[in-house]
């Protein structure tokens, strides 16, 4: 196995008549050195190499609470390495962690990485970790430290796997903990880049069923499975896959919200106000996580006619046979992050975040217990 750091010039070949190339991972660490420096933040002490990354908390803080959150980018994973891409898929595997943080008002700090291949490739391997970096550099945290391993005989070579961990602080009387909403909120949602990264099983298993390549121009996909009209469609919405194949616009990188996220509550603050609560849109789809951020008692209703579903999750519907609820309930239906905010700070957030639109409101919960509704409707009306 070979770390993020530095290796001395000891031979190892028992090793690598094993399978474990060791010259290979060294090459690897010193094609990554760049992108990992390019996260550094003035917190970090030391530098690559360690056994550790040593972080230190901003100044500024009175009681500091360290927010943590560890995840990977699950089966996206297969389809990257079916189209031998690897520079987008380490911004997901930050994005899955470091916008899971900031739902408790945290700011990302440090992040962690660990990358498993079969063998390793140092470029593959070092475009891998640039994907990371670059996350880490959206979502303003330091890429501190991580882990190359390489499992012959366990992993096939040319198959990888990566996992991480983001750590953020926040002021223990800032913590948000899903209890600050309240009936008549109003909940701002933000648009998502496409999949984000799950979801994936399901897309893998429906692109066997249909024998569906990768390299098929996406539009026409659209047209053989939703038709001429839908395909119009969604090529006046998203123009930006006019030109694509269905492989990269699948590859699509999670939008990381965290920056915007922390703008908005200095901004709401300034104005006397603030978030009163996040949900990130991830593994079980708005009705899965848009409750996290109401307390005990209390319902999030949605109009789902309030915003625009993208083409790709309309695509793989059909492709299913699967209803819209179903798929807000699988993907992330268009919407990435949610924001509770007061009523009389919706038109402020609504200047602060691009792109984001009311999409529900808080209200009592209906008497079956129910923390999620769908309800056509204004959204942001009186609460039921």
């Amino acid at each position: 196995m070979a770390d993020h750091g530095a290796k001395g010039p000891a031979r190892r070949g028992a090793y690598e008549r094993a399978g474990v190339n060791v010259a290979a991972g060294d090459a690897a660490v010193e094609r990554m050195r760049a992108a990992v420096d390019s996260t550094r933040r003035p917190e970090v002490v030391g530098g690559l190499g360690g056994f550790g990354g040593a972080v230190a908390i901003p100044a500024g803080y009175r009681e500091p609470l360290i927010v943590s959150s560890t995840d990977g980018v699950g089966t996206k994973t297969a389809l990257a390495t079916e189209l031998g891409r690897w520079d987008t898929i380490g911004i997901d595997l930050v994005a899955m962690c470091a916008d899971d943080v900031v739902c408790s008002g945290a700011e990302p700090l440090a992040f962690l990485d660990y990358v498993a291949v079969g063998r390793v490739d140092p470029e593959a391997v070092a475009a891998l970790v640039g994907g990371v970096a670059e996350g880490c550099r959206q979502a303003g945290c330091a890429l501190v430290g991580g882990e190359t391993a390489e499992h012959p005989g366990l992993m096939e070579a040319g198959t990888f796997d990566l996992a991480g961990t983001c750590i953020g602080v926040v002021e223990r009387a800032d913590l948000l903990d899903g209890s600050a909403a309240r009936a008549g909120d109003a909940i701002i949602g933000l648009p998502s880049s496409g999949l984000h990264a799950n979801g994936f099983s399901l897309v893998r298993a429906l692109l066997a069923r249909w024998a569906i390549p990768l390299g098929r121009p996406y539009q026409e996909q659209l047209a053989m499975t939703l038709g001429d009209a839908e395909r119009d469609q969604a090529l006046r919405a998203e123009p930006v896959h006019a030109m694509a194949t269905l492989g990269s616009v699948l590859l699509e990188p999670t939008r990381i919200y965290a920056r915007s996220l922390l703008s908005l509550r200095s901004i709401l603050r300034a104005a006397g106000g603030d978030i009163r609560g996040i949900a990130h849109i991830t593994g079980g789809g708005l009705p899965g996580n848009v409750p996290r951020a109401v307390p005990a008692g209390l319902a999030a209703r949605i109009d789902p006619a309030s915003w625009p579903m993208p083409s790709v999750m309309r695509l793989f519907g059909a492709l299913d046979g699967i209803d819209d609820a179903e798929i807000r309930a699988t993907f992330n239906g268009g919407i990435g992050m949610v924001v509770i905010v007061a009523p009389d700070l919706v038109d402020l957030a609504l200047r602060s975040l691009a792109g984001a639109s009311v999409i529900g409101d808080v209200v009592t919960a209906p008497s079956d217990g129910r923390r999620y509704i769908e309800a056509a409707g204004d959204a942001a009306g009186d609460a039921a």
